[in-house]
Order: structure tokens, then sequence, then C-alpha cells
């Protein structure tokens, strides 16, 4: 079920432009993945991976950036 927390967070990113500027103050996707848990969406950093397709030293680009968002 994490992986459909990913999809909720991108869909939700996409929707609420202040999460999103929120999300996008993230400068490690560890951090990223603490800010989007305090929202609710709970995933592993591999789970976010699989389901983006970036690996962690792609992190550098904005939420917005990931593709489908």
């Amino acid at each position: 079920m994490a992986k459909e927390a990913v999809a909720q967070l991108f869909r939700a990113a996409k929707a609420d432009p202040t999460l999103r500027d929120r999300l996008n103050q993230a400068t490690t996707i560890e951090q990223f993945a603490e800010m989007a848990k305090s929202y609710g969406y709970e995933f592993t950093i591999a789970e976010w991976q699989s389901m983006t397709g970036f690996a962690v030293e792609e992190f550098v680009g904005e939420l917005s950036e990931i593709p489908g968002l």
C-alpha cells in the first residue's frame, strides 16, 4: 500500500500548490520522505524510487518535475 501512498501524494501535490511548494523545500530524499510522512503519506525511499524511477542522486529537481505530476 505504500506505493499507493506515493501516487496519492503526487495527486495531492498536483492539486495543492501549497503542499507542492512545501515538499519542494526538501533538500534530501530522506527529508522529503519525512515531510511526506508528516502529511500522512508514508512510504520508503525504495518505494518512492520504484514508483518514480528516480535514483537518490536525481533528487535535485522539484516535485513538479516528477513524471506524471
